[in-house]
């Protein structure tokens, strides 16, 4: 199990140990940050989000006790962030993004690579859900919160249309439901077409996480982060045991899928927090250190969550 872990694990240390020597040895610099990011967002990012929803069949991912249990431990994890932090002096913005956070893991990068490990092809559909769920809905409702909170003083009618605008211009909100869409249809994509969306989307993740590495070599940060702190131990700690209660206790779900559902609570931060940041051009570094403080932390919690797992399937 442990090996499993560490073969998630290493390519996202090394990924981030790229950009960061890339940075300190001078080969890229800050404009090739910021191209990267937006290579990401604009590109690579609704590329995978759309490969992955458009193959993902419509009658076989409809689980809602999956998707409620998976919603609520995430929702529970980002409201008890929201309140340790209610005396904060961060823009709310800033906050919003933090508590995102805490509940966004790196499901696609690592989550299902895992549970085809250890779960085989029966972990395939439940891990794709979860990968939905965080880098869809999560993304969705965050600048959802994030708009709404930007326009509070216009008057309603406006500020929703406003909204409403914003999102549809957002790629990382109309790939996916763009993916649901076309996988709803029945058609089968075209196989170059199909290639060509998929060779985009799987530079997402290794852009964005060599994105990060030049962020921290070209932002260092002194000490630990109380915020970091926080985020690391409800994102390793918190999220999968309330998510855990939830498919255990509360709903009725098939013995593979709820443990899906709490490896993937597990899962170290993902890149989607600090893309965002980007975004809206905040400071990034509370998410930057997260993910790389999240995915070393993981390696033990992960490891005796994998352990548990097996012991409970035998």
């Amino acid at each position: 199990m442990l090996n499993a872990v560490v073969y998630a694990a290493f390519p996202v240390f090394a990924l981030i140990l790229t950009g960061w020597l890339c940075a300190r040895f001078q080969l890229l610099n800050l404009p090739s940050m910021q191209g990267l990011n937006k290579f990401v967002i604009y590109l690579a990012l609704p590329a995978q989000l759309f490969d992955a929803m458009s193959h993902a069949s419509v009658t076989e991912i409809m689980r809602p006790g999956f998707f409620a249990a998976y919603a609520l431990g995430m929702l529970g994890t980002a409201l008890l962030f929201a309140y340790l932090t209610r005396r904060s002096s961060l823009p709310i913005t800033d906050q919003l993004i933090s508590g995102m956070t805490t509940t966004y893991s790196n499901a696609g990068f690592m989550g299902i690579p895992l549970c085809l490990i250890v779960f085989g092809k029966t972990g395939l559909a439940p891990s794709i859900i979860a990968t939905f769920m965080t880098v869809s809905v999560l993304f969705a409702v965050t600048i959802t919160l994030i708009e709404i909170k930007r326009l509070e003083h216009s008057s309603v009618g406006p500020a929703l249309r406003k909204v409403l605008f914003s999102m549809l211009r957002n790629p990382l909100l109309i790939a996916p439901i763009a993916g649901v869409c076309w996988s709803a249809t029945g058609w089968m994509t075209p196989a170059p077409i199909d290639r060509y969306v998929a060779l985009i989307g799987q530079a997402a993740t290794p852009c964005a996480l060599i994105a990060i590495g030049l962020f921290l070599a070209l932002h260092p940060v002194r000490g630990i982060d109380q915020t970091v702190i926080r985020i690391v131990v409800l994102k390793l700690f918190v999220q999968p045991m309330l998510t855990a209660v939830l498919v255990l206790f509360v709903f009725d779900i098939p013995k593979v899928w709820a443990y899906v559902a709490i490896l993937s609570a597990a899962l170290p931060v993902g890149t989607g927090p600090f893309m965002l940041a980007q975004i809206y051009q905040r400071d990034a570094t509370a998410s930057a250190r997260a993910i790389l403080l999240s995915t070393l932390g993981s390696v033990v919690t992960i490891s005796g969550l994998l352990a548990w797992i097996s012991l409970q399937m035998q």
